[in-house]
């Protein structure tokens, strides 16, 4: 099959690599009908995190094409989202859907990490271990596109507004508005928010999330425009989708007393700076961590069915479509953020 080849940082390419094989009973083999490229995914792209050569991705839905025989709840040829985040299935935790807690396994696990028994998704085929507790079904009236959000984009976002207790009336600022940042702007309004305010320094993304329902914060310096638009009091909570030193303190700035903040975006940087002193002054919560999708999507399927997350307007963040064979070029591409890309679609057939 091919699959796209990690070999260091800016070096992808597509290869022809062995179909995969089931890891044992548990597992399943799945077709993938359509993969995608996560903002994470770049970070190994820019920066060398001293992993070996791998295929890479989180990213996938298809369609079941082998089964181990103590696989109960799918058949071959059920079409399903696989969630990007892996569990044991043993554990309490993992059984609860709180993968990120495993007690079997020492360090978190997910696909296309370079984890030696797990590959990755940007692939024409993914081996699924414990297939009953790492994937879901995916409803015949959800398109691909959304269910590549469900498997980590539109799940982490959800957990970022939950961590945050995002409930009625709250004034919320979400911190970058690509991919995970906007689907924040969805989950905060669903979950009862009375305002949503988008910063972003890319303006075609704060019109993004404008035509999402937030209020885009337009003034250059940000805490002086959301300043303007609390009448100085600040907001109930910030999701900060980017996570760098400078989200971080300008999170902990726009944050009234008493708010809660929820980072999600993960830094390329070990450590950064926290103005603790500002933070302790406004009695503020801060929140962080690993979303478990298995613990997510139930619920999102949920608010899907229901109506109050838009399924297309989910789906119009795929912005760009490419071939898997194209992997190089998608992959500088998404890098680049040119033509208004959000998030970019491997179809693996091409």
């Amino acid at each position: 099959m091919k699959a796209l080849i990690y070999s260091g940082p800016g070096k992808i390419s597509c290869e022809s690599v062995p179909d995969p094989r089931l890891v044992d009973e548990k597992g399943a083999i799945v077709k993938t009908t359509s993969c995608s490229i996560c903002g994470s995914d770049l970070h190994p792209y820019h920066v060398d995190l001293g992993r070996p050569t791998y295929c890479i991705g989180h990213e996938a839905v298809g369609e079941i094409v082998e089964l181990g025989r103590d696989v109960k709840n799918f058949s071959v040829g059920d079409r399903v989202l696989l969630a990007a985040s892996l569990g044991c299935g043993q554990c309490q935790p993992c059984r609860e859907g709180n993968v990120v807690f495993c007690q079997t396994h020492r360090n978190l696990r997910a696909f296309g990490q370079s984890l030696p028994d797990i590959g990755g998704c940007q692939a024409q085929a993914v081996a699924v271990p414990v297939a009953d507790d790492n994937m879901f079904h995916l409803p015949e009236n959800l398109s691909d596109e959304v269910g590549l959000m469900l498997t980590d984009t539109l799940s982490t976002a959800w957990f970022a507004a939950r961590r945050a207790r995002v409930g009625p009336g709250d004034v919320v600022a979400v911190i970058g508005l690509g991919a995970v940042g906007l689907s924040s702007v969805m989950c905060a309004l669903a979950m009862g928010a009375s305002r949503v305010l988008a910063i972003d320094l890319l303006a075609n993304r704060r019109q993004h999330a404008a035509e999402l329902g937030a209020e885009s914060v337009e003034d250059p310096d940000v805490v002086a425009g959301v300043k303007e638009l609390t009448r100085d009091r600040g907001v109930d909570v910030v999701i900060d989708a980017n996570g760098g030193p400078v989200t971080t303190a300008l999170a902990v700035e726009l944050i009234a007393k008493g708010g809660r903040i929820s980072t999600v975006g993960i830094s390329e940087q070990l450590t950064i700076p926290f103005p603790i002193k500002a933070g302790l002054y406004k009695n503020m919560e801060f929140h962080t961590g690993i979303c478990s999708v298995q613990a997510q999507v139930p619920a999102l399927l949920h608010e899907l069915e229901c109506g109050r997350l838009d399924s297309a307007a989910l789906a119009r963040m795929i912005t760009h479509r490419m071939g898997l064979s194209e992997g190089k070029e998608a992959y500088a591409f998404f890098d680049s953020r040119n033509d208004g890309v959000l998030k970019v679609l491997l179809d693996p057939s091409i």
